[in-house]
């Protein structure tokens, strides 16, 4: 998931009530819930070093023991050296408490993870097979509407006195996520006008809430229904797209294609629709799922013929960019096209055909009339 869901979900926890088992437990919870992220850093590794070497190390077993270790002597380093240096009289943090939350917060971040279609390889360094769970858009504004209206109203509850910097940052954060959610073309007009109405029922929400001097337990409450709602809503969003799946498979048996892979792959802020994208034999199967339409499943007349593997397309998954990218690939496509002085070969993958930079959008290998890598 995005960083700004990661980060909320650190955030609603603490204000949950996790906040009060040692100083520094807010910042322990959101560092540990991007904590396994810092493997943004293979990047530094030339490109594509990202999608063949994200999500895996940082987010297996080993990393949510090890990650967790680390950024406990971190925060208690921080609270020894600098923090009880500038500030005596307080509270020394917990050391065990640091490494639980730590522990916990560090826990969510790869079963976030989990739930796209972008994928997540659970067992490194021991396995190096992907997961995926397919039941949520990798940016879910629904999760942020529920932990962020959460934490703010949490806040304000705890808050002695407003503070006009808290509240220009969060009007800020809720004017960019309102702007994103509106000028998406694919978020359908209803959920356009439902992010409108929790943005609008949030303001009323802090308007009422500033009348109150405090309300530590009330602002605990808020978190805990803003959590209830996101374990909720994506337990359901993961039996769906399991039910989902069941049921595309049958409709795939039913044609004679005899799927191997099936994808359920969720449209942006629109729970109730879903693309599919399946292996058969001989061929990828397109179609989409309407869970508000009758048949759900409607499949693509044309399925996407498998491209012949060739001495050009071998020569072109051999370059390093290539065999990186194809690491993390799905559903690998080659393109051949002749060109001046020879051959361009297109690796992309089917999940994100309409990407056109960046990596994701897949890899361009140049080879001259003999098939050799030019560039």
């Amino acid at each position: 998931m995005d960083p700004l869901t990661h980060t909320l979900t650190g955030a609603a926890l603490s204000r949950a009530g996790y906040h009060r088992a040692t100083p520094l437990a807010t910042a322990t919870l959101i560092l540990a819930a991007n904590a396994p992220d810092i493997d943004i850093l293979a990047g530094f590794g030339g490109a594509y070093a990202t999608v063949a070497f994200r999500r895996g190390w940082t987010h297996g077993p080993l990393a949510l023991l090890l990650l967790p270790l680390a950024l406990t002597g971190l925060v208690l380093a921080y609270d020894r050296w600098i923090r009880r240096r500038r500030h005596p009289d307080v509270t020394p943090a917990n050391g065990p408490a640091v490494f639980l939350l730590a522990l916990l917060g560090t826990a969510t971040h790869p079963l976030l993870d989990w739930m796209n279609t972008y994928g997540i390889r659970l067992l490194m360094p021991f396995r190096k097979e992907w997961y995926y769970g397919d039941a949520l858009f990798i940016v879910d504004p629904w999760l942020w509407l529920a932990l962020g209206g959460a934490v703010y109203l949490a806040g304000v509850l705890r808050r002695r006195t407003r503070t006009r910097l808290g509240d220009v940052a969060w009007a800020t954060l809720a004017l960019l996520a309102t702007l994103l959610v509106l000028g998406v073309t694919i978020v359908p007009t209803a959920a356009k006008v439902i992010w409108v109405l929790g943005i609008t029922g949030l303001v009323a929400l802090r308007i009422l809430a500033g009348r109150v001097t405090r309300a530590p337990h009330a602002a605990e409450r808020i978190a805990r229904w803003g959590v209830g709602f996101g374990v909720v809503y994506i337990t359901l969003m993961v039996l769906a797209s399991a039910t989902a799946e069941r049921e595309v498979r049958r409709e795939l048996n039913a044609s004679g294609f005899g799927p191997d892979q099936v994808m359920i792959a969720p449209e942006p802020a629109n729970p109730f629709q879903s693309s599919i994208l399946a292996t058969s034999p001989a061929a990828y199967i397109r179609g989409s799922y309407h869970w508000l339409q009758r048949p759900r499943v409607r499949l693509e007349d044309e399925p996407v013929p498998f491209p012949p593997r060739n001495a050009l397309t071998e020569a072109a998954a051999q370059t390093t960019d290539a065999r990186r990218f194809l690491t993390w690939s799905r559903f690998p496509i080659f393109l051949v096209q002749e060109v001046e002085d020879g051959y361009l070969v297109q690796i992309r993958d089917l999940r994100f055909m309409g990407t056109r930079e960046g990596e994701l959008s897949g890899v361009r290998v140049r080879l001259d009339r003999e098939g050799r890598v030019v560039r």
